[in-house]
């Protein structure tokens, strides 16, 4: 519309340039003769400095004839593209047709309706309806029906995602008190999912947040009754299963609908601070320790093998208390047995025979010492 006054103005302008009755040299008409100029009663209508008369309009006024074909142009433009201007469109009055916001309307009623009612819920997923911001229902995988937006709401959960929960690193010292007062700094992963949607989404505020402050009150609680020794040693696995337990206790407690899938003690070590001198008094109890097992291992050597003489002294003694005499001869040529045997001997029993003594022989079988 701003452009079409600003055409219509123009119009206006150049309409009233043409249509001057006044010629550059003054004025053309009156009774009062010029040269050329018409007279009084000359019907001939006065001509422009160049002898052309005026143009006349289609309306019979003079200058108009531009204005007019402006608006026809205009006109047509507008019945043309629908416009709101005079002629053209609807009934003649140049407006659209109102059929066209009526399927307007009707096409976004229907998808407003289709995109709004029918819910895909994916299988590890549970769609929870809310009904004028108050729960109604949950939604199982597959195709859902609800009342059309904004009378029902549907928010989507996944309930198979295993999410976690990252306590202490080596940037930042989570540190606990054991039972025998030491101080250790321990780090730790907590694995979980949603089993509830519905309370997991309305029973806390802050769900993550709620996970994060039972896991470190489970932990200091736990760590609090066992000993610098087991917090560091082989009883983390212990540890791990009675901090899962106490978490999905008190998490069932605020019924937060959530399944505490394990915990993981990525790291239990001592203060940095005094974190070298432990590792030097952890070398020193491992090396005594060592030193015990070896003792340990001789003394028990030594227990069998007594075990075992005394074994073998009762069984003797058993067939000695049968027969005595036997026994002890028995006993006798055993004994010279282990003695005798590795020392060069010569046995004369015949009396009065003398044997051949060869004693070259002996002098050379006999052994030498260190200095010969």
């Amino acid at each position: 519309m701003i452009v079409m006054s600003i055409f219509q103005g123009w119009g206006v302008r150049t309409g009233a340039l043409f249509n001057d009755k006044k010629g550059p040299w003054g004025s053309s008409g009156g009774s009062s003769g010029g040269s050329g100029g018409p007279t009084g009663n000359d019907p001939t209508p006065p001509k422009g400095p160049w002898g052309q008369p005026p143009s006349r309009g289609a309306s019979g006024n003079g200058g108009r004839g531009s204005v007019s074909s402006l608006d026809d142009f205009l006109k047509k433009n507008r019945d043309r593209f629908g416009g709101t201007g005079g002629g053209g469109g609807a009934g003649g009055t140049g407006r659209p047709d109102p059929k066209i916001f009526y399927w307007g309307l009707i096409g976004f009623v229907v998808l407003w309706l289709l995109f709004t009612t029918m819910h895909r819920i994916a299988p590890g997923e549970r769609g929870v309806v809310t009904r004028f911001g108050s729960y109604s229902h949950t939604l199982s995988p597959g195709i859902g029906l609800t009342l059309p937006s904004p009378i029902d709401r549907v928010q989507k959960v996944d309930v198979e995602d295993i999410r976690e929960v990252t306590l202490g690193s080596a940037s930042e010292e989570t540190l606990v008190l054991t039972g025998d007062q030491n101080i250790i700094d321990i780090a730790y992963q907590v694995r979980w999912n949603i089993r509830d949607p519905e309370q997991y989404l309305f029973e806390l505020a802050e769900p993550e947040d709620t996970i994060k402050q039972v896991a470190e009150s489970a932990m200091r609680a736990i760590v609090a009754q066992v000993t610098l020794n087991d917090a560091i040693g082989n009883k983390r696995g212990e540890i791990e299963a009675r901090v899962s337990e106490e978490m999905q206790q008190t998490l069932d407690a605020y019924r937060a609908g959530v399944v505490i899938q394990g915990v993981a003690v990525k790291q239990a070590d001592p203060p940095a601070a005094v974190n070298d001198a432990f590792k030097e008094v952890t070398a020193a109890q491992q090396e005594a320790q060592s030193y015990i097992n070896q003792a340990n291992a001789y003394a028990l050597q030594l227990r069998q093998k007594a075990q075992g003489e005394a074994t073998a002294f009762d069984k003797v003694y058993d067939q000695y208390a049968l027969a005595p005499g036997v026994t002890k001869r028995r006993m006798y040529y055993e004994t010279m047995e282990r003695v005798l045997q590795k020392v060069d001997k010569t046995i004369i029993e015949a009396p009065g025979v003398q044997s051949y003594l060869p004693l070259n022989e002996l002098k050379r079988s006999a052994p030498k010492g260190p200095g010969q």
